[in-house]
């Protein structure tokens, strides 16, 4: 046991440093020595990115700008040089929260309505709709799987049959705000309750859209660095 300790002491006296790549091992059985990386950094807008990017704070490498999605966009370099650092900076749209699919009460949709979308015609068809349905006759509904209607108040002291509009065009806000919300279709339907709820009725085309137009945008921002051949855009 004593030589043994002895010839690992000695081992440990003949330790040398290797590189490999920007990496530094110990030739005691090459273990990583492990060197202080920062995180990736995060912001919020693409116009952050942006100002990053131009600002060259770390170093003049080429870079890579990855649109991944309408909420999210990465930029790497072409070697991963740092140990634990896989992208330079991130970017995450800071958004408010809509959910498709799901049964809203009147009063949170009208909320929803004026606080996640653009507003646009449809938009404010809806909101008259919501705003004006009247609780006490909510089973009142003629359905014909496509179109609905319902009594709403029509004026001061009168109720009538409105019908619910279907597909609704809508533009909520589901990207950056330095680009252009889509605007896509979707179903609007109503339950007793009364209840409302969005389904998408697109098929997920508006996300290639967003992303082409995130892409447009870092383009136009970033032209000179692009053609000086050190940035890449991908979508």
């Amino acid at each position: 046991m004593l030589k043994a300790a002895l010839e690992y002491l000695v081992d440990l006296g003949n330790a040398k440093l290797e590189y490999v790549g920007n990496q530094v091992f110990s030739t005691q059985k090459m273990y990583p020595v492990e060197v202080a990386t920062p995180n990736a950094i995060n912001v919020h807008s693409l116009s952050g990115l942006v100002e990053y990017l131009r600002s060259k704070f770390d170093g003049d490498e080429k870079l890579m700008v990855h649109v991944v999605s309408p909420e999210r966009v990465e930029c790497f370099t072409t070697f991963n040089q740092d140990y634990n650092r896989n992208e330079m900076i991130t970017a995450n749209a800071m958004l408010p929260k809509f959910h498709f699919d799901n049964w809203y009460d009147t009063e949170s949709f009208n909320i929803k309505l004026q606080s996640c979308f653009v507003a646009n015609e449809d938009r404010d068809i809806m909101l008259k709709v919501v705003g004006n349905i009247k609780e006490e006759v909510v089973n009142t509904v003629g359905d014909d799987g496509v179109s609905q209607a319902v009594v709403a108040k029509t004026g001061v002291a009168t109720v009538a049959n409105v019908k619910v509009p279907n597909p609704v065009v809508l533009k909520p806000y589901r990207t950056f705000v330095e680009v252009d919300q889509p605007e896509s279709e979707f179903i609007f339907r109503m339950q007793s309750g009364p209840r409302c709820a969005l389904f998408e009725a697109d098929g997920g085309a508006w996300k290639l859209t967003v992303m082409r137009n995130i892409k447009q945008y870092l383009e136009e921002a970033l032209k000179q660095e692009i053609e000086s051949g050190q940035i890449f855009i991908i979508a």
